[in-house]
């Protein structure tokens, strides 16, 4: 992007800055946005990226004094206190306030497209090896898992000790209460459902923290003969299709607070207590994140009495939906295999599978928070498309 200013000028009495690009368009910017965002080392320390000015010397009011371009590439602007400031041309245009213009940066900044998908998923696999080393396969990983919302690795080492590895990939893993990494397999006096034989369904994990893990890896290390599938659903696929069924099933889910527990001791002692609706809406009514889990879904339910039927009436029907054979996707892990997914988008469970004199199974799992990942994607973009 090279964009070149024609002409910039004020309008509204001076509190609106109007600028003409050399392609025709225009762009509108409020001027106590332009003097709050000045980029001058006084207001601004570049080295932190980050704004000096403080708001109690900002006035809201401000009006421009005198507006001057520069070449076409920079406006400066003179404002009453005589404090001067310029905006390079480039940086302008991709802080225009147009919907479109907003909408690009929504994208660039955060990647908000999605592609759904049901029991026809064609599940991407990208070799361990290639996003440990090679940026371009790293970033391709990042945005699958961001679009898709589950990517699989193939080809790791089976070993514990690989997800460690892909944490400093990312920059770190989280640490929860079950440790930085933990060991889903079969145990005696089991503190979690998952380190049992028996099925699971599906479910998000954590949704008894008030920040649930963003993104979860799961690496197959051992793998039992007969049993033991994972399967997998789209939450928000699924919610969409709940919200067109059946909308006061959808409004249910979207605003009642469900209790969530968890009692034990792993890493360390804990007694974990947690209030989530299962399904996280924003402005829009649209869902942003899935928390559930049944196993975890305390005795405790904080509503009315004769709230409590229609809650699992409609609990059941979004959960018949996450279970119905066009939603759900079935696969094996082999060793060596890590699967990456979205854990507030996601659902995930198990078959069974019989339990043995040793263990016949046996997978390492660790957490990602969004903001980790999504800082490590935004990393590789400007490295592989070599963006300022």
């Amino acid at each position: 992007m090279n964009p070149g200013i024609q002409k910039a000028e004020a309008l509204d009495a001076g509190h609106f800055v109007r600028v003409e690009w050399e392609d025709g368009s225009e762009s509108r910017y409020p001027c106590v946005w332009l003097r709050d965002n000045c980029q001058c080392p006084r207001c601004f320390l570049r080295s932190a990226g980050a704004r000096r000015l403080v708001l109690k010397d900002l006035d809201v009011n401000i009006v421009v004094k005198e507006i001057t371009l520069a070449g076409r590439k920079k406006i400066s602007i003179t404002w009453p206190d005589e404090h001067a400031s310029e905006y390079e041309a480039e940086w302008l245009k991709r802080r225009c306030f147009s919907e479109a213009a907003r909408a690009e940066m929504r994208e660039d900044l955060f990647l908000r497209e999605q592609q759904y998908w049901g029991s026809d998923l064609q599940l991407p696999k990208i070799p361990f090896e290639e996003i440990m080393y090679n940026d371009e396969s790293a970033y391709k990983w990042l945005c699958t898992l961001k679009k898709v919302g589950i990517v699989l690795l193939t080809g790791a080492a089976t070993r514990q000790g690989e997800l460690v590895k892909l944490g400093r990939r990312i920059g770190f893993l989280r640490l929860t209460f079950y440790g930085p990494t933990w060991q889903v397999q079969d145990k005696a006096d089991a503190n979690n459902v998952a380190y049992t034989t028996g099925k699971l369904c599906f479910h998000t994990d954590y949704p008894v923290l008030q920040q649930p893990p963003g993104v979860q890896f799961l690496h197959c290390i051992k793998q039992t003969a007969a049993g033991g599938e994972s399967e997998v659903v789209d939450g928000f696929h699924v919610s969409n299709k709940l919200k067109k069924q059946n909308p006061q099933a959808y409004q249910i889910l979207s605003s009642t607070p469900v209790d969530y527990t968890d009692v034990g001791v792993d890493y360390c002692d804990f007694a974990v207590q947690c209030k989530q609706r299962i399904i996280d809406v924003d402005s829009r009514g649209q869902a942003v994140r899935i928390n559930y889990n049944n196993a975890t879904r305390d005795t405790v339910f904080d509503v009315p009495a004769e709230k409590v039927r229609p809650f699992y009436a409609a609990l059941k029907e979004f959960d018949d939906l996450l279970n119905s054979a066009e939603h759900k996707f079935t696969y094996k892990l082999k060793p060596g295999d890590i699967v990456t997914f979205d854990n507030w988008r996601v659902l995930h469970g198990r078959q069974s599978y019989h339990s043995g004199s040793e263990v016949t199974r046996h997978l390492e799992g660790a957490y990602a928070d969004w903001d980790v990942v999504m800082s490590r994607l935004r990393l590789l973009k400007k490295r592989v498309l070599n963006r300022d």
